[in-house]
Order: C-alpha cells, then sequence, then structure tokens
C-alpha cells in the first residue's frame, strides 16, 4: 500500500524584538473589592436571623409549675400576661422571667393565687405587635430576595463582573494575552510565504487605520484559516498578533456551546465587548466548525449552537470596523461552515495553510533543531525529503523523538540515523524485539515485499523505491518504502495504474512464489481498491463511465467522506463496481507478467532480504539491471541497513490486519 502521512507546523517561538514598541489598549477598571463580600455578609446576618433567639437577653424561662411555686414563695414581683397566656414579668430579685399558662386548662385560681402574693398584674393587649413580627419573620426572606436580585442585576449591567456565580457562568472564557502579547512573528514561521502575505495586509490595517481610511478602503474584518490538523494555523494567528503588537483573546468554538440555552450567545458578547474595549485587538476562535455548522442540515437541531451562531454572525456583521477588531477563526472542515459565515462582510478572506513542501520542510526542521545538539554531518535537506506529507508539527515530534533516541543510546548529539529510528517509530509504531518472525512467515513476507519493490522498479511512473525491510514494527510484518523525487500536485492515469500495479505486487509474488495467498495483503487490497474507486468515481478514468465525477463538495482535510446520499442511480453503482473490478484485475493480471518475466530477479531480491532483513533501494536497482531514477536518495546508510526497519509516508506493508 502507498500511503502519504501528513505533517504539520508548529514553529518554535523567539523573543519579539519589537516587544517594547507594543500599544496597550485602555483596559477597563476593575470593579471595586468591597462589592465581592456583599454575598457573604448577606448570608451570614440572614443566619443570624433565623438562629438568634428573638426574647430578651438574659431571661429566665420557667414552666408553668414553676411558675407557680415561685407565686407561693413570694418570689414574684410583677406579671404581665397577654391573650395566649405567655407570661413575662420581674422576679424579686430583680431577674426577668418568662413562662406559659396552659389555656385549654382553664385555671381560675391563678389570678386569686397572684393577689394573696401580691403580685404585680399587667394585662397585654392581643395584637400589638403583629406588624412587628411580621417584619421579623419576613425579613430573612426579604434579604435573601435581595441578594439575588442584586446579583442579577451586576451580571446584566456587566457579564465577567466580581460576583462570583452568574458572571463566571455567563463570561467569556477567551484567554487574553495583554500584558505580555504573544511573541509570536513571522520570522518564527519557516515557508508559507503566500500565506503571511495574505494576513499581513491585518497588521499592516491593525498598525496603520489612518491609511486606510484615507483611500476610502476598509480593512478585512474577519480572516478564516483552513487546512489539515497541525499545520500550524494558530501559530499563524499568534504571529499576526505579534506582529501587530495588540491584545490577543484566544477561544476555543466548544468553549461556547454548554448545557444551558442562552450561555454561548452571552458569551459571544461578552468576548466583542472585551474585544472593543482593548481595541485595536485581535479575536482568534479555533475550531470555528463547533459552533459555525450549517443550520438546517441535521435530523435533530441544537438551539444552543445556533443561538450563538446567530449572535456570532450579528457580532460580526454590526461592529465598525475602524474600531480595529478582527476575527481570526481556524477550521479543519471548511465544508461544514454555514454560508452566511463565509460571505464577505464577515470572513472577507479564506487563507489556505496547506502542508509544507519540501523546502518547507528543510526550514522547519531548521527551527525545530535549535537548541538540539546535532553532528555536523546531519543533512536536514534528506530529512526533509524522508519526510514528504509530514506537517510543523509532525517535524517537531520528529526531531524531539530523535533525541530521544540519541539520549537512549548515551550520546549527547543527534545523528541522521536517529531521525530514521525516529521516523520508523512515529510511522509504523514501535518495534518488539520479542517479535520474531517465524522461518515459513519470514520467508512469505520477503516474497511478498520484494513482489512490491520489483513492480516499483519496473514501472516508469511508479515513485522509486527507497527500502525494503521484513522486520516487523507495529502493526506491518513488512514494508517496502517508496519517496517521491519531486513534490507532485498532479497525479497522470499512467501513475496511477503503475500504483495499483505496485500494491497488487505482494499478492502476485505470493501466488507465484508460494503456490497461494496469504492475508498479508489484505491491506494492499483496501487501499487498491480505494485508489481505483476515486480513480472511476471522482477522476473520471473509465471508458464506459465516461467522463463523470461523483466526488465530494469541498476539501477533507480530515481524510474521511461526508456521510451523504448518493447522487447517482443504481445501474450506475453497478457500473462503478464492474469498472473498478476491472482496474483491479488488470492491475493483478500486469503485476503477475512482470513477475513471470523477471523470476529470478525475484529469487535473488527474496534471498538478500532474508539475509540482510532491511536492504536499500539501490539493491534492487542493481540486481533487477536497471538504473536508479535521477534524485532518488538512499534513506538509510548501508552500514545500518541490516539493523533497520522503517516505513515511509510512501510505502507498502504487509499483513497489518
Amino acid at each position: 500500500m502507498i500511503r502519504r502521512i501528513v505533517h504539520q507546523t508548529s514553529p518554535a517561538k523567539s523573543r519579539d524584538p519589537r516587544a517594547g514598541e507594543k500599544r496597550h489598549g485602555p483596559a477597563p477598571s476593575p470593579p471595586p473589592t468591597w462589592r465581592n463580600w456583599l454575598l457573604y455578609i448577606g448570608l451570614a446576618f440572614t443566619l443570624l436571623l433565623f438562629f438568634l433567639p428573638l426574647g430578651k437577653a438574659g431571661s429566665t424561662e420557667f414552666s408553668y409549675t414553676q411558675f407557680l411555686n415561685k407565686v407561693a414563695a413570694n418570689q414574684v414581683r410583677s406579671a404581665t400576661i397577654d391573650s395566649d397566656g405567655s407570661v413575662s414579668g420581674t422576679l424579686s430579685n430583680g431577674t426577668d422571667y418568662t413562662s406559659q399558662i396552659p389555656v385549654a386548662l382553664q385555671d381560675t385560681t391563678l389570678t386569686q393565687q397572684l393577689r394573696e402574693h401580691h403580685v404585680q398584674i399587667v394585662g397585654k393587649k392581643a395584637g400589638s405587635n403583629i406588624l412587628g413580627a411580621i417584619i421579623v419573620n419576613l425579613l430573612p426572606f426579604l434579604l435573601l430576595f435581595g441578594v439575588f436580585w442584586y446579583m442579577g442585576r451586576r451580571a446584566g449591567r456587566q457579564l465577567g463582573g466580581g460576583i462570583p456565580g452568574l458572571s463566571g457562568i455567563t463570561g467569556s472564557r477567551a484567554k487574553l494575552y495583554d500584558e505580555e502579547r504573544p511573541s509570536t512573528t513571522f520570522a518564527d514561521i519557516a515557508g508559507y510565504d503566500g500565506a503571511k502575505r495574505e494576513v499581513s495586509e491585518v497588521v499592516d490595517f491593525l498598525q496603520s487605520p489612518g491609511r486606510y481610511r484615507r483611500v476610502g478602503a476598509v480593512g478585512p474584518r474577519g480572516v478564516l484559516m483552513i487546512g489539515p490538523p497541525g499545520t500550524g494555523k494558530t501559530l499563524m494567528a499568534r504571529a499576526v498578533a505579534g506582529q501587530a503588537g495588540v491584545p490577543f483573546f484566544s477561544v476555543t468554538g466548544s468553549s461556547f456551546v454548554e448545557l444551558f440555552v442562552g450561555l454561548g450567545a452571552s458569551r459571544v458578547r461578552d468576548l466583542f465587548a472585551n474585544a472593543r474595549k482593548r481595541a485595536p485587538s485581535i479575536i482568534f476562535i479555533d475550531e470555528i466548525d463547533a459552533i459555525g455548522q450549517r443550520r438546517g442540515g441535521a435530523i435533530v437541531s441544537n438551539d444552543e449552537r445556533e443561538q450563538t451562531l446567530n449572535q456570532l454572525l450579528a457580532e460580526m456583521d454590526g461592529f465598525d470596523p475602524a474600531i480595529g477588531v478582527v476575527v481570526i477563526a481556524a477550521t479543519n472542515r471548511p465544508e461544514i461552515l454555514d454560508p452566511a459565515l463565509l460571505r464577505p462582510g464577515r470572513f472577507d478572506r479564506q487563507v489556505e495553510i496547506p502542508l509544507p513542501n519540501l523546502r518547507e520542510r528543510a526550514a522547519i526542521l531548521g527551527i525545530h533543531v535549535k537548541g538540539k545538539q546535532l553532528e555536523p554531518d546531519v543533512n536536514l535537506d534528506a530529512v526533509a525529503r524522508g519526510t514528504p506529507g509530514f506537517s510543523g508539527a509532525d517535524l517537531a515530534n520528529l526531531t524531539n523523538e530523535a533525541a530521544i533516541v540519541a539520549l537512549r543510546a548515551g550520546r549527547d548529539r543527534v545523528t541522521t540515523d536517529d531521525f530514521w529510528e525516529a521516523r520508523d517509530r512515529l510511522v509504523l509504531g514501535r518495534r518488539e524485539a520479542g517479535n520474531a518472525l517465524m522461518p515459513a512467515e519470514q520467508r512469505a513476507v520477503a516474497v511478498h515485499e520484494s513482489g512490491h519493490a520489483l513492480i516499483a522498479v519496473y514501472s516508469d511512473h511508479a515513485d522509486p523505491v527507497a527500502r525494503v525491510t521484513i522486520l516487523p514494527a507495529g502493526q506491518a510484518l513488512g514494508v517496502t518504502e517508496q519517496l517521491p523525487v519531486d513534490e507532485r500536485h498532479l497525479y497522470p492515469e499512467s501513475y496511477l495504474l503503475d500504483s495499483l500495479a505496485v500494491r497488487m505486487g505482494g499478492r502476485a509474488a505470493e501466488r507465484l512464489v508460494l503456490g497461494e495467498v496469504s492475508s498479508g495483503a489484505a491491506n494492499d487490497l483496501a487501499s487498491a481498491t480505494q485508489l481505483a474507486i476515486r480513480m472511476v468515481r471522482e477522476f473520471g478514468m473509465s471508458g464506459r463511465l465516461g467522463p463523470v465525477g461523483f466526488g465530494g463538495g469541498g476539501p477533507m482535510y480530515l481524510g474521511t467522506q461526508e456521510v451523504r446520499s448518493r447522487d447517482y442511480a443504481e445501474a450506475t453503482q453497478a457500473l462503478i463496481d464492474e469498472e473498478v473490478s476491472r482496474l483491479l484485475k488488470e492491475a493483478a493480471e500486469r503485476a503477475s507478467r512482470i513477475l513471470e518475466e523477471h523470476r529470478d530477479v525475484l529469487g535473488r531480491v527474496t534471498d538478500l532480504l532474508i539475509e540482510r532483513e532491511t536492504i536499500d533501494g539501490s539493491d534492487v536497482y542493481e540486481l533487477a539491471g536497471r538504473p536508479r531514477p535521477e534524485g532518488a536518495e538512499a534513506t538509510v546508510a548501508p552500514e545500518r541497513a541490516a539493523a533497520s526497519a522503517s516505513k515511509g509516508p510512501h510505502s507498502q506493508r504487509t499483513g497489518d490486519s
């Protein structure tokens, strides 16, 4: 199988030489700190009203029997009695007391006893303090209502204010880089000259808005950066902010949407309000597809996401471009974004951040190896050529893994071989020492990989063979690595037909030498079938079907096709299946014919592969009697070829099912 691995870029940071020249936008004054304590003070006061006794301090409470005994002992001076039977008064020693007369007993002798013992009797009018009692009972509830009403007003006036609670839920969760502005500049990004030119006008607009006003031009309101994952879209946005020297608000699309309906729209309003206060500024929304998906296309609608998107559309369409707030967004799923989000006036420009080419990969490697000790003979150009399809993020990971390989070997300097071993670890997986093949399996894998290699050697339009190995690593039992001489942008039909033949070469070799096929060709068959389907259905390379294409509607940076209905008839699908089957059979027959013509070469390559386990592409070309294509370079030193296994971005794998 020929597989292309995707690589992405995230250059390292460097100090911004213009840090001292950056402008600081006016920041709003923080609210008084005493407001933060109002909630806690109100709760404490409410608890005091609930739990503290409301009676007189220092009074003694007697039961009715104790009260009668005190009266009989001439220890009661006065008694104030209300209609409910509550008794309060003063003892002979001056102590206050309280008691309760059981009204249900209807004791008629109490008045006589009080008179006999010279107790001063005072009657209390019923309902004389009803209003006070009502106020005392309702005061805690009124206080709680007042606290929550105050919190609601504060949250409505200034989202993200000082009161904890509602403001923490509805406020924006954007991370602000203000005092420490992004130190990344365009000098930290290797390559991507076209993308830099596209976004450089954003920097110019933020730095000199007057130039645009004098001409009558309006700076870009929004820039949408699209591309595969890890190609450096976030890094490019930070470089724009660092180059312009303005505050940088960074937020992800998923942080707007949560459980409660309306929170996302509130956070969008708060984000744009804060950005206007610090204008000129940049708002960066990463993974905007989380809230910007096309409306009305789903079976089950998401009201919260759609409300958030509507608010974002209103904010981007409503703010004055002269204020100096620029929205930069990034996504790797542009095909699902809402058309209203992509129209001019919102996202005026779409900048593609593609995978780096050969020259850009070498420059990116030069950035990531800073601070690492390399041997003088390390050739970064050769490493860049051996990593087609790698993004900047992949290259950063590659350099780190190479340093770990050198450290594991007890060395403090990184060699070129360390880069190849690190690449094998990233692409293939870890190679287990105990995962050895049985002799019969080893021979079958050697025959299979030799078939792939020879078909590539004898095909005029196939990519050159770089290396062949039968050392298991990860899920692959063997690998035939092919590396293109030049960066390809178009794939002619002759190249694709040769690619199909190379994929079928391993299975054809098994049938020719061993008399039967094995499960090791499962990956080859799957990849060959997918390629043949695209040739027939998308590229129009079928004479019977004609020049028609049923491909997807846009770039699929994530590598998977969107789920959609088939837009052609069943008869057309049957014809597509027949043409795919024809292409695969013709590729298999061609591979078998080439191997039968060079059966002796197939045997010699198989024997050499069993002997060394890993051979260089030059060995295969020498045994086949064919000149090595000009520009094709080895990716493994000959002295190390017998001790290492690898699988490159363009490779055939055996037995990874």
